[in-house]
């Protein structure tokens, strides 16, 4: 038997909306089930779970019926799903009555039920959401009947604010494979049959490395699972670059190392750079240049200025400087109290520097 584990789509999410690319990204992720589907008939599978958040929020009906269009188009492969934390189903949530295609299953109930799916001697136990927290582990002692089939664990959470359970009891319980929800990062829990597939598109800043979904194989006589393999479907990454810079840096020399690095790994990737070490006082940073240009979501600027704390105290003895310095300046000072010194000190500078010039 042969099934595509995905959650976390998220659709109807627009992860960037302040920035230029943001109806880029909000398109990718609502095109992220295309390619899960395409997948599905490419690879002839008997199955698609997913593992929570379809949908970004309670979904109105024009995106249910979106999303039940693309499943309706593989008619042969059974569509099973449950709602996580953000796709919760509540009293008057239009999941109640909307008519699925005849290959989707959805799981509404807030208690653990299954779905017996014959053609391919399956099984799926699973439960929805009706809050945004369950604090409670709803599947302490769950165990997989002893029945012939194929059983299937399909679950949403894992801290302790939604569904905090043990991955070893959950390698344990029996199943032929249990696939996650919640958490946007792929990762195999416990041998081959606990995972979480992660997101198919990262959805922010964030969520760096591999996003897609896992495609599984499950022995109809044995019951395990034989193959598990990732295939990574993001259309975009989001990239943290660390530049180190020193007191010999100057902007122009930060401007060319950023561009050539993100030239390097991709410029329809979107980054988040950190800017790290000691720096000429008189040197400022201004990427700003870079940003109309290039996909870049977020600068920090960590770099402090390397003033000679002793040569100012003895310049300044009896000032407003000096006396700043003598007050912050202590080996044990945690970063907090650097950072203050730093700015201070600059801001003081500049002060005086401006007073004298008038």
């Amino acid at each position: 038997m042969k099934l595509i584990h995905t959650g976390d789509i998220h659709y109807g999410m627009n992860p960037d909306a302040d920035k230029p690319w943001g109806k880029e990204r909000a398109a990718d992720v609502k095109n992220s089930i295309s390619v899960i589907v395409s997948e599905c008939r490419k690879r002839e599978v008997d199955l698609l779970l997913v593992s929570g958040d379809l949908f970004h929020r309670q979904p109105i009906m024009r995106d249910i019926k979106e999303v039940n269009y693309l499943f309706s188009t593989i008619p042969d492969v059974n569509v099973v799903i449950v709602a996580g934390n953000h796709d919760r189903i509540s009293e008057n949530s239009s999941i109640h009555s909307f008519p699925w295609a005849n290959n989707v299953h959805y799981i509404k109930t807030s208690d653990i039920s299954s779905i017996f799916l014959p053609d391919i001697n399956t099984e799926v136990y699973g439960f929805s959401y009706e809050n945004y927290e369950i604090r409670e582990n709803k599947l302490a002692g769950i165990k997989a009947p002893d029945n012939g089939r194929i059983n299937i664990l399909l679950a949403h959470g894992g801290d302790l604010s939604h569904v905090p359970f043990d991955k070893n009891e959950l390698g344990n319980a029996g199943f032929s494979y249990v696939a996650l929800g919640h958490i946007h990062k792929p990762q195999v829990l416990v041998d081959n049959n606990v995972v979480y597939c992660g997101s198919p598109e990262p959805l922010d800043v964030t969520e760096t490395g591999k996003h897609g979904f896992y495609y599984v194989e499950i022995d109809d006589i044995s019951a395990n699972v034989i193959n598990l393999d990732f295939i990574p479907s993001a259309s975009v990454q989001y990239i943290s670059l660390v530049i180190n810079v020193s007191t010999v840096s100057t902007n122009s020399e930060l401007l060319m190392s950023v561009s050539e690095e993100i030239n390097r790994r991709g410029v329809n990737n979107i980054y988040r750079i950190k800017i790290r070490g000691m720096r000429d006082p008189d040197i400022e940073f201004d990427l700003s240049v870079l940003q109309s240009k290039l996909k870049i979501a977020q600068i920090i600027d960590d770099s402090e200025p390397q003033y000679n704390f002793a040569r100012l105290c003895a310049d300044h003895p009896s000032d407003m400087i000096g006396f700043f310095i003598q007050q912050l300046h202590r080996p044990e000072s945690g970063i907090i109290d650097k950072k203050a010194l730093c700015y201070g000190v600059n801001a003081l500078l500049h002060t005086t520097e401006e007073r004298g010039q008038a």
